[in-house]
């Protein structure tokens, strides 16, 4: 054996174990090893989160996917009353503002949104209670005080705008700015729906115009555009689904059957492509949507009963308008639509097409309550009776609250962010409770207060979905609907 060379390979050995026991080299020996540590947990997790739900098969987006555990209801209706729908004036009883009328509101802000603050102002209804539970509620909206043992009532929300489109943002997306998914939109992507002929997210516009923050309440974001809304209501269906009048119902079904082979002898040919499999798939449904929507917009196949319990019935061609749509949210629900966004007020200036109640408040939610109340109000016992309310969660909603003062020089009330309500019913919700508090003057929430993102969380948890795990890659940043933010509302739920 070579003993020069066995020479260096011992003295190799000692400088080795030299730097092992010498601090220095300990320690970054350590690091070196934690860092490995980080890497494999990374990794780990990494290939947690790529092999955690929603799998989605390009050839068929809209299949229905398994949820994160047990869900405790299967569709969703959101209500949402664009405007920001004073709490004041419909279900937040505050008997010291009753007191209190016409006083100086010591520590209110001496400018609010459109201009200086005037005095505290009593609520423009008379509230009684309903129900076996007592509720306080609005004589604006009589027929909306009879659900109160179904239903549960958050008082404590809060938004970080206070201003009508970035709240709408904020309310539908859980973000202020524009770009980011509506909540249908997230839960399609992660359920899809049980209508393959149907889309799975339908937003309804009210019959008077859309919101302010117009399509980004229903839009897609960043997820595949597949999962956006598809907006229609009972007044104007979508447009361009019926074949042109020269070309006849077996001319038109061989020419689908001819596209049908072309595409799929395409898709053979790119197996990988799964954007074109997503393609085909949309035009797929908008071809069955031909015979689909037609079928489920044809409101007056309903009785005259059923027509007359929603106000379709009514002279008030607004409120029979957005009756319609309230009957055609009920007939979404029934075909098994997983998303349905049904609004309440049209984007306008002066509040005279939503209940942005700054000038004359009392003239306008003279208005909007009776479009409002009636139908809504048929829409829910409509569902409870066919035994939908069973597996279907009803939101309703609006982007802010209003001030307990009028506006100086006017006979309404401001932008109010910090404490305003929304109520819960149907599948999984405990009926006839109350959460969280604004204060005795109904200013701001001080009881159990909460965000737009524990909403959010809670809809998502009845639809069986963790809203921490519920999250799309972009711009290397996972992106979940309720930011890094939201806690179940445990209280209200069975």
């Amino acid at each position: 054996m070579n003993t020069s060379r066995l020479s260096n390979d011992l003295k190799q050995q000692n400088h080795f174990r030299q730097q092992m026991l010498d601090r220095r080299g300990f320690l970054a020996s350590t690091c070196t090893g934690l860092s490995s540590i980080a890497l494999s947990a990374l990794v780990t997790n990494d290939g947690a989160n790529a092999s955690q739900f929603p799998k989605i098969d390009p050839t068929n987006p809209q299949k229905n996917r398994p949820s994160h555990f047990s869900p405790k209801a299967k569709n969703v209706v959101v209500i949402f009353c664009a405007g920001a729908c004073s709490q004041l004036e419909t279900y937040d009883y505050k008997p010291e503002l009753v007191k209190r009328d016409g006083l100086s509101f010591d520590g209110a802000p001496a400018v609010t949104f459109q201009g200086p603050s005037g005095n505290l102002a009593k609520p423009q209804y008379n509230f009684r209670p309903r129900g076996e539970c007592g509720k306080m509620v609005s004589e604006m909206i009589p027929h909306l005080g009879d659900l109160v043992d179904d239903i549960a009532f958050v008082h404590s929300l809060t938004s970080k705008s206070n201003t009508h489109g970035p709240a709408e943002n904020f309310l539908s997306t859980g973000f202020t700015l524009d770009g980011f998914p509506s909540i249908g939109s997230w839960v399609t992507y992660a359920l899809g729906s049980e209508n393959q002929n149907l889309p799975a997210f339908v937003a309804i516009p009210d019959p008077r115009g859309v919101p302010q923050a117009s399509v980004n309440n229903w839009g897609p974001g960043f997820l595949p555009a597949f999962f956006q809304g598809t907006a229609f209501n009972a007044s104007q269906p979508i447009g361009n689904l019926a074949a042109p009048s020269h070309v006849s119902h077996e001319a038109n079904l061989a020419a689908r059957a001819l596209l049908n082979e072309i595409n799929q002898e395409h898709l053979q040919r790119n197996p990988l492509d799964s954007q074109l499999s997503a393609r085909i798939a949309s035009y797929e449904l908008a071809a069955r949507m031909q015979l689909s929507v037609p079928e489920i917009s044809d409101i007056q196949s309903e009785s005259e009963a059923t027509l007359r319990m929603y106000g379709a019935d009514s002279k008030n061609e607004t409120k029979a308008s957005f009756a319609k749509n309230c009957i055609l949210a009920r007939r979404l629900i029934e075909k098994g639509v997983r998303f349905v966004q049904l609004f309440n007020g049209a984007y306008a200036s002066g509040g005279k097409l939503n209940w942005d109640g700054h000038q004359k408040l009392r003239e306008q939610y003279d208005v909007h309550g009776d479009i409002l109340d009636q139908p809504v109000a048929a829409l829910f016992k409509d569902l409870k009776q066919r035994g939908l309310l069973e597996d279907t969660l009803v939101v309703w909603c609006t982007e802010f609250g209003r001030m307990p003062m009028f506006q100086k020089g006017a006979q309404g009330r401001d932008h109010n962010p910090l404490g305003f309500t929304a109520w819960l019913g149907g599948a999984g919700i405990r009926p006839g409770t109350s959460y969280g508090k604004t204060d005795e003057l109904g200013y701001k929430a001080v009881e159990n207060v909460l965000s737009v993102h524990d909403l959010n969380a809670t809809i998502l948890h009845l639809l069986g979905l963790e809203h921490t795990r519920l999250t799309f890659r972009h711009n290397g940043i996972e992106r979940r609907l309720t930011d890094v933010h939201g806690h179940v509302i445990h209280e209200i739920l069975h």
